[in-house]
């Protein structure tokens, strides 16, 4: 398999479009391959990914240590900041993990249903009103930064603000940028982080009942998270719960729109809903990408990975594997189980997969009820150009 071929991935149109038809070929004629052009390693078998994910001699670098870049760094950080879970290893990820789980609670998050209920439908209905409008800029971007501002408790006069601030974070997770866009993401890293600091100020003297406060609150024994610890972690999730549930709304009623009769399935039974979403999650992953650091030299689908070298997971690639998914091109929402890797692996299996899940089951139920029909108006909108996160610039749409 040549570089060149990998590098299509983020500069052909037609597979930026489409990428699963290369997925497939490298696959099936490189599942694990070293790149000429960095010291990184690809990985695109389910079981290879998963192992590398899962696998603790993989992580991220210390402080002192270089990691190989492609294409650009995701891991660059500031030096007056914590370093935030997704680029910690055990034991430090142990202990922030394990005091962000304590208020990052499956029950916080299902107690914020009615709240995503009524945003959704807040936003849908200048949508029913204009019959056409571009799903993206009218819901996929406006609903995930609401959520998780009303999760973390942000008061709703200051969200339209926070808003653009943290789209622009969300390029911290991709190391192929546009132009100006790590100066943005810079920028706003630091107006949040300032923003948060003053938030947990006050929600210290008076707290309220959300994530902010359960952050603040959380201990294990005498530890507790430190104020920076408390707005690294807020920022993450931000971060990275925006732009990927973004994507899957985007990418969800994109591919149910190419998938007609899978369509008509989920309205003919909406007890379907709920692995429509995990199916998509599987089909059209919003992320696409998640990378690792070797630690320490090891062996993965038969190849000696050494200390200091990179190592790619190509989730989109692994979902597809015919080893661990029956007929993996066919989009199936009836699937009673469905693996896959959207999520991660592992100790960094990510701590929003619930909200995500939630906020995808919301909105699909939404938009089942409010519309009889969704009639695509472009049959080939554009993508934008990412290697890890992977969504729709735009997706117009005529409802009624």
């Amino acid at each position: 398999m040549s570089d060149e071929l990998l590098l299509r991935i983020v500069t052909d149109p037609d597979v930026i479009a489409d990428p699963y038809p290369l997925l497939r070929e490298l696959r099936e004629t490189s599942p694990v391959h070293k790149t000429g052009f960095a010291d990184f390693w690809i990985l695109t078998r389910f079981e290879d990914c998963r192992t590398a994910l899962r696998d603790q001699r993989l992580g991220s670098p210390e402080p002192g240590e270089e990691a190989p870049s492609l294409l650009g760094s995701s891991r660059q950080r500031r030096a007056d900041v914590p370093r935030s879970l997704l680029f910690l290893n055990p034991p430090d990820h142990t202990r922030i993990r394990s005091l962000v789980s304590r208020a990052f609670t499956p029950r916080r998050v299902q107690r914020l249903r009615p709240a995503v209920e009524a945003m959704t439908e807040e936003l849908l209905e200048p949508m029913a009103e204009a019959q056409e409008c571009d799903l993206i800029d009218a819901l996929a971007f406006p609903l995930p930064a609401n959520v998780i501002s009303e999760l973390v408790g942000v008061p709703v006069a200051d969200r339209d603000w926070l808003r653009p601030l943290v789209s622009d974070l969300a390029a911290t997770l991709e190391p192929t940028r546009q132009p100006g866009e790590t100066e943005r993401a810079e920028a706003a890293s630091k107006k949040v982080n300032r923003y948060l600091n003053e938030l947990i100020d006050r929600r210290r003297d008076e707290p309220a009942d959300d994530l902010l406060s359960g952050l603040i609150a959380a201990s294990d024994g005498e530890d507790r998270l430190t104020q920076p610890e408390v707005a690294v972690t807020v920022s993450l999730i931000y971060a990275a719960g925006f732009e990927t549930t973004m994507n899957l709304i985007g990418n969800m009623v994109h591919t149910l729109m190419r998938h007609p009769d899978q369509l008509a399935r989920l309205r003919a039974d909406r007890s379907l809903v709920p692995s429509a979403v995990d199916e998509v999650l599987r089909f059209e992953p919003p992320v696409q990408v998640d990378g690792r650091y070797v630690r320490a030299e090891v062996e993965i689908g038969g190849h000696t990975i050494p200390r200091g070298h990179g190592v790619l997971t190509l989730l989109g690639a692994a979902n597809r594997d015919p080893s661990a998914v029956d007929d993996p091109d066919r989009f199936d929402i009836g699937r009673s189980e469905v693996p896959m890797l959207s999520f991660g692996s592992g100790i960094h299996y990510c701590l929003g997969a619930a909200l995500a899940r939630l906020e995808g089951q919301v909105v699909l139920q939404a938009l089942l009820d409010r519309f009889g029909t969704w009639t695509p108006l472009d049959d080939d909108p554009p993508w934008k150009r990412r290697l890890t996160l992977r969504g729709l610039a735009s997706l117009p749409v005529a409802f009624s």
